[in-house]
């Protein structure tokens, strides 16, 4: 047999389904295994969206619609950025897609040629890295400091910049740390990317999913009609993991394009689930205020726990679901840690390298769990060491 294209020995796989592995073999040998390893929402998804899925199936609304989207949603999108970002965008400026991650292949897959770089925050969510890499481009990976919370940093972005960077990739909130950047460091990179003609990849997919802090978009800066690409969905703020929908927000002539590949590599969107993400943004948004609810108790509760492990400091994440613990001082690399606390502890949790070079040294906890398995948790891992 030949050898596959150069390209599929250049992507990667994500150390979460890697440990999720591991972790269910661990429990087909009749161990108990305590999950913190997979970014999804541990509550259902709210029942009006669901009973709109259900009744649009009914409906027969379950064939082929348009490879952009249907219009209805994309109006309801229409109201919510305007609502949350300031602006509205042009029907032509919105592509509905299943999930966020196909926005995130499509925008570089749009934008980026071999030898062009791509700037992205390390540690960060490993398909950005993996893309450029399958791409043949420059990936240029910006390390997110603790001294900083883990926020990206424009004068760092700046040093980076050259005359080949074609794409910036901002995540605020963001996977693995739940840091949030502020306003003036996001208008700063907006500027930085105005100045120097580059792209900016916003992945905007927590934005709803926040604490003390408050929520900026780059977009603002252009409306994204010039070089900003927003990527949301309803995954994470809907509990809508399994359903996969997505959008993304550009340039008329990117979007356009970026139809284009849906149309040959997708075709559409699921119908009846695009209905559902309708009642998700323009119904009640009741279940989404429990949640984060329930998720700040969590994550005051996580962050006591870890911080009362010996050899463990861990900061206050601004957003989303995430705990990022330094386990330096352990004298364990990341994933030798990792390891340890599953087979030592029967705690599933992602070693920090999984997220890049800068993530070594700490640990992702997803705390989409009770505060009771927050702090059983805790305790098996102080156990673990005794």
């Amino acid at each position: 047999m030949k050898e596959m294209a150069n390209g599929m020995y250049r992507i990667q796989g994500e150390g979460a389904f890697e440990y999720l592995a591991k972790a269910q073999a661990q429990e087909r040998e009749g161990k108990e295994v305590l999950h913190f390893e997979i970014g999804q929402p541990d509550f259902p998804t709210p029942q009006n969206i669901k009973d709109t899925a259900y009744e649009s199936i009914e409906n027969n609304f379950t064939g082929y619609v348009s490879a952009t989207g249907i219009l209805e949603l994309k109006q309801a999108i229409q109201d919510e950025i305007e609502q949350t970002r300031g602006f509205r965008p042009s029907i032509e400026q919105i592509l509905i897609l299943p999930g966020a991650k196909p926005g995130i292949f499509f925008t570089m897959l749009g934008l980026v040629n071999p030898g062009d770089e791509v700037i992205y925050p390390d540690p960060g969510f490993p398909t950005y890295g993996s893309v450029a890499k399958y791409l043949n481009a420059g990936d240029v990976p910006i390390q997110l400091k603790e001294e900083n919370e883990f926020r990206l940093n424009p004068n760092d972005i700046e040093e980076r910049i050259t005359d080949k960077t074609k794409l910036i990739i901002l995540n605020s909130p963001q996977n693995p740390t739940g840091s949030v950047m502020t306003k003036k460091e996001i208008d700063r990179v907006a500027e930085l990317a105005d100045k120097n003609n580059i792209f900016i990849l916003s992945d905007e997919i927590y934005s709803k999913m926040l604490y003390e802090a408050s929520f900026h978009s780059p977009a603002v800066l252009d409306e994204s009609k010039e070089r900003t690409i927003i990527l949301d969905g309803f995954s994470k703020s809907y509990a809508m993991t399994g359903w996969r929908l997505g959008y993304v927000i550009g340039p008329e002539e990117v979007i356009g394009r970026m139809g284009t590949l849906m149309i040959n590599a997708l075709s559409c969107t699921t119908s009846f689930v695009q209905k559902a993400g309708i009642t998700a943004l323009k119904g009640s948004q009741d279940p989404l205020t429990e949640m984060m609810k329930a998720f700040l108790e969590r994550r005051n509760a996580i962050v006591e726990g870890l911080n009362s492990i010996p050899n463990f400091t861990c900061l206050h994440p601004q957003g989303a679901f995430y705990a990022f613990p330094n386990i330096k001082d352990t004298g364990m690399n990341s994933r030798e840690m990792a390891d340890h606390i599953l087979y030592k502890a029967g705690v599933c949790c992602l070693p920090g390298s999984a997220f890049g070079e800068g993530g070594e040294g700490y640990l992702r906890f997803s705390y989409a769990t009770s505060i009771e398995t927050i702090q059983k948790a805790v305790q098996q891992i102080k156990d673990s060491f005794e």
